[in-house]
């Protein structure tokens, strides 16, 4: 009987997205590294416009996720990425870095070179909120999600009542957790 030849998983040797955590504000650097290694990298950024002491204005590149990029790898290469100058970790469970879709890194792409994007606070539906901006500044809510369109729930204690509001996200900032 002859012994069984392993074969190669065709996936396992496909090229994955990884996100990688950074040192701060090393984001730039090790995306420039990793192109210098041949290693396709993704530094999403976004242009912001800064006022300097003197009353200069610039436009700068930053990075969309502050101490994150992305990198398209196999399996097998994520030493190579985890040994670099700069680099803390794959994001992953555990020991095992999380492979990201292409699909959401070509939207992400996409996004990017089409529209004006700028980082904002990762909010999730049931998280208690703030509202920063507006009429309605200061109060705090639940936010939300009713078809498409955001709403935060603001509950009048006294009565026992609440009303749910549409809002733009962009208005909102997450209460930290103890304050939740």
């Amino acid at each position: 009987m002859p012994a069984s030849i392993p074969v190669p998983n065709a996936a396992a040797a496909e090229r994955e997205w990884f996100a990688v955590y950074t040192t701060s504000r090393h984001e730039n650097a090790v995306s420039q590294r990793l192109r210098r290694l041949e290693i396709e990298a993704f530094l999403p950024v976004y242009r912001a416009v800064r006022k300097w002491r003197n009353g200069c204005r610039t436009t700068l590149e930053l990075p969309l996720f502050s101490n994150y990029l992305f990198v398209r790898i196999r399996r097998g290469e994520r030493v190579r990425v985890l040994q670099m100058p700069g680099v803390v970790a794959l994001v992953g469970s555990g020991a095992q870095p999380a492979p990201i879709s292409d699909l959401e890194i070509e939207t992400l792409r996409e996004a990017t070179r089409e529209r004006q994007c700028e980082p904002h606070p990762y909010l999730t539906v049931g998280q208690r909120v703030r509202i920063y901006q507006g009429p309605l500044r200061g109060l705090v809510g639940i936010l939300v999600r009713r078809k498409s369109a955001q709403q935060i729930v603001l509950n009048l204690d006294a009565i026992m009542q609440g009303v749910a509001i549409h809002i733009d996200t962009s208005e909102v900032e997450p209460l930290p957790a103890f304050l939740s």
